[in-house]
């Protein structure tokens, strides 16, 4: 069944470049979500790609106590596509979103950043992220990293043990996100093994003493905690098999491919951390930051309450004897159908 609310297809009108957005749900109050410039084989790749972000967006605010929903962005560039004129490009992103009436606000993804936001608000008001010198929350990832780092925190007491000096972690993706992880984990003490597909990344490898390693090489490594921060879909029922960690919690979304997945993982012992509760730090940020327009110590803090949430969810899988993917989609729906039926948010 076909859940979201809204989806625009539109050819931008001065780069022609297929501007996709969708919004899954304004339930809980404005829909929000990241725009992402990438290369797609075909324009429908970015369409999927819109549809699966957005609904994780839903659920990441939901699960996180935000009055927000989800939308996604999607700039489906064809492949070895180089963008003639940036600008153009963003002000074509700016003109979907803002015939969209506020119904959805968008904020950086793979392929933009802040000062991309502050072109796009140059024609629409509805964008979240711009420098934090034209009044906006800046760059998301630090608070996402916090968030997982949070996150981390109630995985390593939930196994018996807190903190994670001495633990075997393995990060998976050096990115924005995934950067900043890996210079907060080595500084924790982590015996920390890390992958990207790019092997410039290595520099930074070496920059925080971490053992370098292919992606396949530290997916399937012997590990006390994977950490995937690269693109979605990681978690196949192939791929688990072969899976030696006893826990993942990783800021990528929508890692897991199928249920069948989750069950999978569960019935293999591995402890599966939901990744719309461990990558919304981002979003609290910026949500605590720009609405609630709060100190950035204010911000932290609620970045903080990650933990507390994660733990939660947890508990109440293992109370259940069920994989926190199920667990974690009951806390969503049981939220959005309070909102529906007029009940506190």
């Amino acid at each position: 069944m076909f859940s979201h609310e809204e989806v625009v297809i539109r050819a931008g009108e001065r780069t022609g470049l297929p501007v996709l957005v969708a919004v899954h749900s304004t339930t809980l109050g404005q829909a929000v979500g990241g725009c992402r410039v990438n290369h797609y084989a075909d324009w429908r790749d970015g369409l999927t790609d819109a549809l699966r972000l957005s609904q994780a967006m839903t659920y990441k605010c939901a699960i996180a106590g935000l009055d927000n929903g989800g939308g996604k962005t999607v700039v489906a560039l064809p492949p070895g596509h180089v963008v003639d004129s940036r600008r153009d490009l963003l002000h074509d992103v700016a003109d979907v979103v803002h015939s969209l009436g506020g119904r959805y606000a968008t904020a950086p993804d793979v392929g933009t950043g802040p000062e991309d936001m502050a072109v796009i608000k140059e024609r629409t008001p509805h964008v979240f992220c711009t420098p934090t010198e034209l009044g906006g929350s800046g760059d998301s990832s630090p608070g996402t990293a916090a968030g997982v780092m949070a996150a981390l925190s109630a995985v390593c007491a939930y196994l018996g043990k807190s903190g994670l000096k001495g633990r075997r972690v393995g990060l998976l993706g050096l990115g924005h996100v995934g950067a900043h992880l890996a210079r907060l984990l080595a500084a924790e003490g982590a015996e920390l093994l890390v992958a990207d597909v790019d092997p410039a990344k290595q520099a930074l490898a070496d920059e925080v003493g971490a053992t370098w390693l292919g992606p396949d090489e530290v997916v399937t490594a012997e590990l006390d905690i994977l950490v995937p921060a690269a693109l979605g879909g990681l978690l196949t029922e192939e791929l688990v098999q072969g899976l030696r960690c006893v826990a993942i919690a990783g800021p990528a979304n929508n890692q897991i491919a199928s249920p069948s997945v989750a069950r999978m993982l569960h019935g293999k012992g591995v402890l599966w951390a939901p990744d719309d509760i461990v990558s919304a730090g981002g979003a609290i940020y910026a949500h605590a930051v720009e609405l609630r327009h709060e100190t950035p110590a204010q911000a932290r803090a609620r970045v903080a309450g990650i933990a507390d949430t994660l733990s939660r969810v947890l508990d109440s899988a293992e109370q259940a004897g069920e994989s926190p993917y199920f667990t974690a989609q009951e806390f969503v729906r049981a939220r959005l159908e309070g909102a529906s039926h007029g009940l506190a948010r």
